[in-house]
């Protein structure tokens, strides 16, 4: 197994575990906030996924899926386009409301599909491209792709953990 078939490994498991985390889920529950300080399985799975989509993106030179596939317009936002939702503050929070699996898993989707074609065309030498000057050291491509990941991961047990949550209610 070389890098990249490791990497599209990785980011396949996590979309595993993202549907798992909302497929079938209503409105009610994607939204639902366990307390008011608590970010909702929308919140989580819609910035999992802009930070993938403006973290690839960007690594990449490509357009964030959610402004070339008009994502941005589908979901109605009321805060700026570019937003990631890092940093955001609970009002925030409870600002990202989906009206169904089907958008916040269609964009997921549309995300995972470009990281993965841009992950199986890497080989091991474009890790060490530096993608990040603003850091000390500078991050390389490698030490991005591992952020996502490990940004997605955590994430997504959260989605999880609030699921398991509300269905034992």
């Amino acid at each position: 197994m070389n890098s990249s078939e490791l990497l599209a490994d990785a980011f396949e498991r996590v979309g595993e575990a993202v549907h798992a985390a909302a497929d079938g889920l209503s409105p009610d529950s994607l939204n639902a906030r366990l307390d008011p300080g608590a970010n909702s399985i929308a919140w989580l799975v819609w910035h999992l996924t802009r930070i993938q989509d403006d973290h690839v993106a960007d690594a990449a030179t490509w357009e964030q899926v959610w402004f070339s596939q008009g994502w941005a317009d589908r979901f109605e936002l009321p805060f700026a386009k570019g937003a990631t939702g890092f940093g955001h503050s609970s009002k925030q929070v409870a600002a990202v409301r989906v009206q169904s699996a089907e958008l916040l898993l269609g964009y997921y989707d549309a995300v995972h599909e470009q990281t993965i074609r841009f992950v199986r065309g890497l080989d091991d030498a474009a890790l060490d491209r530096v993608v990040d000057e603003t850091w000390s050291p500078p991050v390389t491509l490698g030490v991005r792709l591992i952020s996502v990941l490990a940004d997605d991961l955590q994430h997504v047990g959260q989605a999880a953990f609030i699921r398991g949550s509300l269905e034992r209610r």
